[in-house]
């Protein structure tokens, strides 16, 4: 596609020659003197582009050093390999007012479960790795409404009958977890990395729990030797496209075929942790006894305001989270919906302003170079809703507070899933058979099917399911014309 053009590379990483005015950083360390001492699971966009670039930084202070990346997706053999052409070199570019570049060299291997199994408890079991991070969205932890692990699962039934061939996150943390313990290999810590609410808590419950099925004394000694800090994780990553490719070309002078894009701004709050670790504090990363006030700011402001967007934008009839927020209705909307009844909900947060943080995220929302698809964020709202919306919203009906524009969303969400119902689109989401028994079972009667979807076991609070001002208030906004919210 590009003849004539050389591709990136280890025997070409140092002849690229960048033009002065383009912001470019290159590995400033010896990459093969770096040891791999990661392993994370679920190699996408999010993690090239944020917590491998933390770690970039830091490997580019130091000069190199033992904290190199093995990168394990579960299936996606096309990205391994791309990657491995590329000597598993990668760009990341920056979109801002002015764009900057990145070539990250931290990212050493590149594995597949669904063809490299082996290989991969190997890299788990070696002492060398120190920590395995994970990236799965919250739908890969395998937990029930009651956030534990789903023994009903399918793939957790597989797991827990054939334990040395793991298809999930948890299996395959137990398996590398059970082999050190059989050979008398220290335990590795595991870092959780997505939007899942106390998500080292959740982890470490659910691996226990797996754990104790397999062997109470794995258990026991799980629960003695790994760490599992809650984080919070923040950079808007859309997913990468031929433009971003292109973007690097005629940049750069080269083709990635494997970049990431992102937005300038990045954050990575880990609870406070006495284990071998990088010194990521270095190069940002905050260290804390209190990531849940961190944590709650972010899902409720960013990731709510998201998926208000997402499900709004959609009906509204737009494409990405830059198109809605620059539609002055919309804006509005969530200007009110931060400022009268997310606000209220979270506890102040010490060197954070969060009226101003509110303000710096609608700021990112209006990044013109950022293309976030609203579908993308959409995804899996019967995982995302409860936290990032129905959680505040119970918290204001509890308090006697206004709860309009939570119901507005709701009432939106819904919608969406009615809308796609309709028009025979695929709904990503694990409930999305629930959701379809739901709304045909009374077909035009909105009130029932929100009354039986109330029901849908895991997703509404009790303390909403029965509440009859809240699912007035939902049928009203859910009759209502979006246009107009």
């Amino acid at each position: 596609m590009y003849q004539g053009i050389k591709k990136l590379e280890q025997n070409t990483l140092s002849s690229i020659l960048v033009d002065e005015n383009v912001d470019c950083v290159l590995p400033k360390y010896n990459r093969n003197d770096l040891g791999i001492g990661i392993v994370h699971l679920g190699l996408g966009a999010f993690h090239r582009s944020h917590q491998a670039m933390f770690t970039e930084q830091l490997l580019n202070k130091l000069g190199g050093g033992n904290w190199g990346i093995c990168g394990v997706s579960f299936s996606n053999e096309t990205l391994q390999s791309q990657l491995q052409e590329q000597d598993c070199l990668y760009t990341s570019a920056i979109l801002d007012v002015e764009n900057s570049f990145q070539v990250v060299g931290g990212l050493k291997e590149v594995l597949v479960v669904k063809t490299q199994l082996e290989k991969v408890l190997e890299r788990l079991l070696n002492g060398s790795t120190k920590i395995v991070s994970l990236t799965v969205t919250e739908k890969g932890y395998c937990l029930n409404g009651d956030g534990l692990l789903d023994e009903t699962s399918a793939d957790i039934v597989h797991d827990l009958a054939n334990i040395n061939q793991p298809r999930t996150a948890i299996g395959l943390l137990v398996a590398g977890l059970n082999n050190r313990f059989q050979k008398g290999v220290a335990s590795f810590n595991v870092i959780a990395c997505d939007n899942l609410p106390n998500n080292g808590e959740k982890l470490k419950s659910a691996v226990l729990q797996f754990a104790q099925i397999i062997s109470p004394d794995l258990a026991k000694w799980i629960g003695l030797n790994t760490h599992f800090p809650n984080t919070m994780v923040d950079c808007i990553t859309p997913r990468t496209e031929k433009s971003t490719i292109d973007l690097i070309k005629d940049n750069l002078g080269y083709v990635d075929n494997a970049p990431v894009q992102r937005e300038q701004f990045s954050q990575w709050v880990i609870e406070s942790c006495d284990f071998e670790r990088p010194k990521w504090e270095e190069v940002g990363v905050i260290f804390t006894d209190n990531v849940e006030v961190f944590e709650n700011a972010k899902l409720r402001i960013l990731n709510g305001m998201h998926s208000a967007l997402a499900y709004i934008g959609i009906l509204r009839g737009y494409d990405t989270v830059y198109e809605a927020i620059s539609d002055p209705d919309i804006k509005a909307f969530l200007l009110n919906l931060i400022d009268n009844e997310v606000l209220p909900t979270l506890e102040s947060v010490d060197g954070l302003d969060l009226y101003q943080y509110s303000r710096d995220i609608i700021a990112r929302f209006e990044n013109p170079k950022i293309k976030h698809a609203l579908r993308q964020i959409a995804c899996d709202g019967s995982i995302k809703i409860p936290v990032r919306v129905l959680a505040p919203l119970a918290e204001n009906m509890s308090a006697g507070r206004k709860v309009n524009s939570l119901v507005v969303v709701v009432a939106a969400w819904l919608r969406f899933i009615e809308h796609c119902l309709t028009n025979n689109i695929e709904i990503h989401d694990p409930r999305a058979g629930d959701f379809k028994n739901t709304f045909h079972e009374n077909g035009n009667n909105t009130e029932l099917n929100i009354e039986k979807f109330m029901t849908i076991s895991g997703i509404i609070p009790t303390s909403l399911q029965n509440n009859e001002l809240f699912i007035s208030s939902v049928c009203k906004r859910y009759n209502s014309d979006i246009a107009v919210y």
